[in-house]
């Protein structure tokens, strides 16, 4: 049972469930720049990752950035407010790696899992504030990556893994979420 003031597990997988990709979004949004920054705070101050490594950075770009960031990378605003850049430092692996010298092999990987309970908590948590918003991976496109690591003037060491877009939905909310295979596929269960 949840502690007292805390969400009961359905009320958490219903938050997560609601989290949709939204590609339609107005530039506009019902809460404050301030209020989103406070969110995406909360959630680094207690995101896991292992040996709490941390290798998750942020950068905000916010309203008018965001259309300048967009300007620099393909010569026009996207519509929709603005987003979350998701970067990884790079020598926060290698320094693990270094710390613990068996389990180097696997900071990569657990690198992951810290970004993927970033994301979500990132991209539910905002869903909650009335935000909607859909993951891309530009981080696909080099020069793109290139241009966004100059704009947000990160070090080098940064690498995106993600860029969160978000805003007010301009269109009805996806009913429900996408066909999904049989449990008999995707779980087992042993008892």
């Amino acid at each position: 049972m949840a502690p007292p003031g805390i969400v009961t597990t359905d009320q958490f997988l219903q938050t997560a469930k609601y989290r949709r990709s939204v590609y339609a979004l107005k530039s506009t949004s019902p809460v404050s720049d301030e209020r989103i920054e406070q969110v995406v705070q909360e959630i680094l101050s207690f995101a896991p990752s292992s040996y709490n490594t941390q290798p998750v950075r942020i950068t905000l770009v916010l309203c008018d950035k965001h259309a300048e960031l967009f300007d620099e990378i393909i010569a026009a605003a996207q519509p929709f407010l603005t987003q979350v850049l998701l970067w990884e430092r790079t020598t926060t692996l290698a320094e693990s790696g270094q710390a613990h010298p068996s389990a180097a092999h696997m900071f990569g990987q657990w690198s992951d899992h810290a970004h993927g309970m970033a994301h979500l908590l990132t991209w539910s948590a905002l869903a909650l504030e009335g935000l909607a918003g859909s993951l891309q991976h530009h981080n696909a496109m080099p020069p793109v990556e290139a241009a966004m690591k100059r704009y947000a003037g990160v070090p080098d060491e940064y690498s995106l893994k993600a860029n969160l877009v978000f805003g007010e939905e301009a269109q009805a909310h996806p009913v429900g979420p996408p066909p999904k295979l049989a449990f008999g596929e995707t779980l087992k269960v042993l008892k």
